[in-house]
């Protein structure tokens, strides 16, 4: 059982050493102080890397559910613990629990932060973050499009009969994907560090955020995000690079394909922009109405932190916790919705919301009408008993999982605004939490370790849809 889960980490692991080497090089080039330390963490992750990879070295013709499931959560977990050595040898991070929740923030792509003052960071440790942020962006894409379908978590099942041109055995069907996506991946990202560059941006800033944009990650290299640069071009740029970003990545692939386009891909994109154009233009209403700013400003303002937080990026071009009280409660909302499935976006995503309602749609009519047949329609396609269960399993799980993590953060000795906010943050991966202290114009160093921990374990619950994880840990699973 354990073979191809080391032999697949092993690879994972030599893959993140050969990531530490572009900040190494990048730091020679800068004639700094820091590039030792990569090359060092870099040496380390390549012997693990090597020696697991060529002592489970073997032919995977198949992959057992059981498998998928410990390779998923291995991996992302052997890779956080690694890629923390680059900030502690360095000593920028040099407390063991501001760095896992660092690296997990920027694996995850969740885009929140223990460092007060970013700025002050060295060059190569800022690109560390978001070369982090570009790695988790890429798995969680890989994991989403072509692993989740295969283990049938939180109604994924119903795009398996997407992919019916592909082999039914999971190492066909991932080499077949991993190409198109790595090419849509890499076209969005370099579009997006092109346009920054072309709307003032120097080229050290447009690659870390070329990278964590299209990550959907929210790490920037400056204290007030996007707001330092005050543009209207770049938070234009960067709004459409979060949403382009937060399509299915295979949707890109049926288009270059010419295939049809009338795919459940297709309506889940339609229902996407249709949420966040209501979100964007209610919003903008309301701050007209509440006088905080004209309707020009209010759409602007509105547009981008909207968009960054429903595509759990995090990003931010204001404070918007200075609009009053009721914008927490509407950005945690925002937060909850999420983008599309197979993107690099977190949260519950708008397939599963779209399952929801319609199965509360077929609900109340079957109240007054419970003779009539009537099949759980989610756009063009029917919704078998199985992947309603998985949906609202998965929808169970995460909300529970919010409340647990509350009450653990809230045991550290953190008020309830914070606990709660910064479990929906975490689970999310949208980032800032609501308040002052780790709202989007603060951050997390002043947690407590334990709840630093808690956390950055929440970040990997929700990254990995929850299921992933919580499966692991039941008795069963170890029974076979």
């Amino acid at each position: 059982m354990w073979q191809p889960v080391l032999m697949i980490n092993g690879y994972l692991i030599s893959v993140l050493g050969l990531a530490m080497l572009v900040p190494a090089f990048s730091d020679m080039y800068w004639t700094s102080a820091s590039w030792s330390h990569f090359l060092s963490s870099s040496i380390i992750c390549l012997f693990i890397g090597l020696s697991l990879y060529l002592a489970n070295r073997m032919a995977i013709k198949k992959i057992t559910l059981q498998q998928g499931y410990l390779i998923t959560v291995c991996g992302w977990m052997s890779l956080t613990v690694l890629g923390t050595l680059p900030f502690v040898l360095s000593d920028a991070i040099p407390d063991f629990a501001d760095a896992f929740f660092e690296t997990m923030s920027g694996l995850s792509t969740t885009g929140a932060t223990i460092l007060p003052n970013v700025e002050a960071m060295p060059k190569a440790i800022l690109l560390w973050r978001s070369v982090l942020s570009c790695l988790g962006g890429i798995g969680i894409v890989m994991f989403a499009v072509a692993l989740l379908p295969y283990l049938g978590i939180g109604g994924m099942q119903i795009f398996q009969r997407e992919n019916s041109d592909i082999d039914d055995k999971f190492m066909p069907k991932f080499n077949y994907i991993a190409k198109r996506i790595m090419f849509v991946y890499i076209s969005l990202m370099l579009g997006c560090i092109f346009s920054l560059h072309w709307a003032g941006m120097p080229w050290f800033d447009a690659v870390n955020h070329g990278l964590s944009i299209v990550a959907t990650c929210g790490l920037s290299i400056k204290n007030s995000s996007l707001g330092f640069y005050d543009s209207l071009t770049i938070e234009m740029l960067a709004a459409l690079f979060l949403i382009l970003s937060s399509l299915p990545m295979t949707f890109y692939i049926m288009i270059i394909q010419n295939q049809d386009m009338h795919s459940f891909r297709t309506q889940q994109v339609v229902t996407f922009l249709k949420v966040l154009a209501v979100y964007i233009l209610a919003t903008s209403c309301w701050l007209v109405f509440k006088g905080v700013y004209g309707f020009g400003d209010a759409l602007r303002y509105a547009s981008f932190n909207i968009i960054s937080v429903v595509t759990s990026a995090g990003f931010c071009s204001t404070d918007y916790m200075a609009w009053g009280a009721f914008a927490g409660t509407l950005f945690m909302i925002f937060a909850l919705t999420g983008g599309c499935t197979g993107s690099t976006s977190g949260s519950i995503k708008i397939f599963r919301w779209q399952a929801i309602f319609a199965f509360i749609r077929q609900s109340l009519t079957l109240a007054t009408d419970p003779n009539r047949v009537l099949p759980v329609k989610i756009g063009s396609l029917t919704a078998g008993n199985a992947v309603m269960s998985s949906v609202f399993v998965f929808f169970a799980g995460y909300m529970l999982s919010i409340a647990a993590v509350s009450v653990l953060v809230a045991l550290t000795g953190e008020p309830f605004e914070i606990a709660f906010s910064a479990a929906i943050a975490s689970i999310t991966n949208s980032g800032p939490g609501v308040g002052k202290i780790i709202g989007p114009s603060g951050n997390y160093s002043s947690l407590s370790d334990v709840a630093k921990y808690i956390l950055a374990f929440a970040m990997l619950l929700g990254r990995l849809e929850v299921v992933t994880i919580l499966v692991v840990f039941t008795k069963n699973f170890w029974r076979k």
